[in-house]
């Protein structure tokens, strides 16, 4: 498992003219099948009078799906070169559709495959990208008394509190990143002298400049 990756922040759009063709590119992060053909047929009902929306996409932190479209581009010109954008780029779960417009002047194939990567590379950089980061998920549990304390210890060590609940006694969800599991177990214990309950609850990535939690 990853401890960290790199895919993109938000929807980005930008657009390139060569020869009155012009080309829209959308870039998004995507993880699963469904989400790639959701995107896809978003862009392709947006731009229902288009010539082409040629698209790639990978899918996996290990890039165990790739997929390349041309959409009657002639073959490798469109798909090809916008996948490859991707790989370069080192991103994980996102797609890349680039819109043609033909302006009636033919580029030929390697003018495409140009064109269709530039666009690419612009749409990427519209985006931006963000670095997601692996976290264990521990749901703490301890007395009242231990609160205050055990709370700022949490926030000088750079653990991250997302969750607090409250009955006979206090718990939370902290997200701790694999590295920092000992340090936080012995920090627990000692605010607590040994009494505190954790549990690791399992895995998830979280963007690593916010708190924001997507599960794994």
């Amino acid at each position: 498992m990853m401890n960290e990756y790199r895919t993109i922040c938000s929807i980005g759009r930008a657009e390139y003219e060569i020869k009155k063709s012009l080309f829209i590119a959308y870039a998004a992060q995507v993880a699963t099948e469904e989400a790639v053909h959701e995107f896809v047929h978003s862009i392709k009902k947006k731009h229902y009078d288009a010539t082409h929306n040629c698209f790639a996409y990978l899918l996996g932190l290990n890039d165990t799906i790739q997929k390349a479209d041309d959409d009657g581009e002639p073959s490798g010109t469109a798909g090809r070169p916008i996948l490859e954008v991707l790989r370069k780029s080192a991103v994980k779960n996102a797609i890349i559709i680039v819109t043609r417009y033909f302006g009636g002047i033919k580029l030929g194939a390697g003018g495409l495959t140009r064109a269709y990567g530039k666009s690419a590379t612009l749409g990427l950089t519209a985006a931006g990208l963000i670095t997601r980061i692996l976290c264990h998920r521990f749901k703490v549990t301890f007395d009242y008394i231990c609160q205050g304390n055990l709370e700022h210890q949490i926030s000088l060590h750079n653990f991250r509190i997302i969750e607090r609940f409250f009955s006979e006694h206090v718990t939370m969800i902290v997200l701790v990143q694999p590295e920092q599991i000992a340090d936080f177990i012995q920090l627990i214990n000692e605010q607590t002298s040994g009494t505190g309950i954790i549990e690791d609850c399992g895995t998830e990535y979280i963007d690593k400049e916010t708190t924001a939690v997507n599960p794994h």
